[in-house]
């Protein structure tokens, strides 16, 4: 492969741009199946700078990342378009949010199912196993596919 050209990865990442011996060789940009993207210069298959870019527009920027910081909690969506008014929070950056099968949570780029420690991704495709430290950081923070009661247990059977 010579030139300008495209290569469709078996993920369904797929590359446009610059070829030079089969290899990624100038400017070019993957685009991956959730809707990001990484623009970059390549030499011989390897990114020499580059810019990843979120499904949402939202560029990462290393440096000066504010996005969802210690200070400033709000999604991406809710800095470009406002808020939503009191009782209507905003519970990911994707609206609606997806809705995740009993038993599992989303954690980003798929479903976890706890159990069999597997993600798929949103077409339900193995995407890898979690390892103890990813499965404990879904467990803590990841939003889950099912409703807990949380509060005071209720009494039951007393007048």
């Amino acid at each position: 492969m010579e030139g300008k050209g495209k290569y469709d990865f078996p993920t369904e990442t797929r590359y446009e741009g610059d070829m030079k011996d089969g290899m990624f060789h100038g400017k070019g940009t993957l685009y991956f199946p959730n809707g990001s993207k990484y623009d970059a210069n390549w030499e011989n298959g390897i990114a020499i700078d580059g810019k990843y870019t979120f499904a949402d527009g939202l560029p990462y920027d290393e440096e000066n990342w504010e996005y969802c910081d210690g200070y400033d909690r709000r999604f991406y969506t809710e800095t470009c378009n406002g808020l939503k008014p009191a009782g209507r929070s905003q519970l990911t950056n994707r609206i609606p949010p997806r809705d995740i099968p009993e038993g599992c949570y989303d954690c980003g780029d798929g479903f976890y199912n706890p159990n069999t420690r597997v993600v798929e991704d949103y077409n339900h495709k193995f995407l890898r196993n979690a390892d103890d430290d990813e499965h404990d950081w879904i467990v803590k923070t990841c939003r889950k596919g099912w409703d807990e009661y949380v509060g005071r247990p209720k009494t039951v059977g007393k007048a």
